[in-house]
């Protein structure tokens, strides 16, 4: 199988993870006007694990390094795989409530703000349970996000209190699925990791998973997972009518591979995360990716105009956050060095 084993190689890898996990939103946008968020995350969630065996059949199988996909698969522990497969399922509750946010407050205020949290938090679980990188920097790189965050927040508010009557209900309802999927996706990460050998990839200890393995078994329990959560979120919506999957059936080819294709480029993103964790280590590989608000907003601000008409106390916060956002990941980059 392919690995990583330079840090900037891994640097990069993290980035590729940083521009797919700030950008796979892009696709439930362009289904938003004919196609509700609900029917949208199953072919969002059917994309992530069709790509994952393309994955797995490809990097995961090339070379001699490691265990090729399918011997890995093979000789994988249940505790290895239930880990995982609990993961999944964090995940999948976190990014179905930051789905229903993005449909609510749009893509520049869900994404800094859940991702965000998600990165404050899960950074510190996956150091305290894997160190790797230097703390001082690390961790006030982490900090500057956060007040990014914070600027973000406000300048949300802000923009927000020009609208009146439902759109600024569903905005506020927005705010806070954010807060609540960013609590729960900061966890997933760390059981991910603790079904895999980060410490060699090249020769795993025996009933560990690759990350080619890993993520194939992550997307399984997102699936599973789905047949819960999802179908839950379409019966009792946070917003508009229920929906069926009656109603998925209806939906045109285009429309289900846009979100097919969401589900794949954020599977890129994630397994390239996981590739880079062995040589970057859990938290700095973690906290990259996890950059990725920064591209959301990049998305809503200049292409979906979601701040159009703001203040220009407003455009002030917002250019705050983008640059501490930068010199943030700036100083997580040079941590893990």
């Amino acid at each position: 199988m392919f690995i990583v084993e330079n840090y900037l190689l891994a640097v990069i890898f993290c980035l590729v993870t940083m521009l797919c996990w700030g950008s796979w939103g892009n696709t439930q946008k362009l289904t938003a006007k004919s196609w509700r968020y609900e029917l949208f995350y199953w072919d969002y969630v059917i994309g992530m694990l069709l790509f994952s065996l393309i994955l797995g059949f490809t990097m995961g199988s090339w070379g001699s390094a490691g265990r090729p996909f399918v011997d890995d698969l093979r000789q994988a522990a249940g505790g290895s795989i239930g880990w995982v497969l609990l993961g999944g399922a964090i995940f999948n509750a976190s990014n179905i409530l930051l789905s229903a946010s993005v449909s609510l407050a749009g893509l520049a205020v869900a994404f800094p703000l859940g991702v965000g949290i998600a990165l404050v938090l899960g950074v510190i679980i996956n150091y305290l349970g894997v160190p790797s990188g230097h703390p001082v920097m690390l961790f006030v790189g982490v900090a500057l996000i956060v007040v990014a965050i914070i600027c973000n927040g406000i300048a949300s508010g802000m923009n927000s209190r020009k609208d009146k009557g439902v759109k600024s209900k569903n905005n506020s309802r927005g705010i806070w699925l954010a807060v609540i999927a960013g609590v729960l996706m900061s966890f997933f990460y760390r059981f991910v990791v603790m079904g895999m050998d980060v410490s060699n990839f090249r020769m795993p200890a025996p009933g560990m998973l690759t990350p080619y393995s890993a993520i194939f078994i992550f997307s399984v329990g997102v699936l599973l997972s789905n047949f819960i959560f999802n179908t839950l979120v379409m019966r009792y919506p946070f917003a508009g009518g229920r929906v069926t999957y009656g109603d998925y059936l209806h939906g045109s080819l285009g429309t289900h591979l846009v979100g097919m294709l969401g589900g794949a480029i954020w599977c890129l993103g994630t397994a390239f995360s996981y590739i880079a964790s062995g040589e970057a280590g859990p938290a700095v590989s973690y906290a990259l990716g996890q950059g990725a608000p920064m591209v959301a907003a990049v998305w809503g601000v200049f292409v979906w105009k979601e701040f159009r008409g703001a203040s220009k106390a407003v455009d002030w916060l917002l250019g705050v956050m983008f640059l501490l956002f930068i010199v943030g990941l700036g100083l997580i980059v040079a941590a893990g060095n």
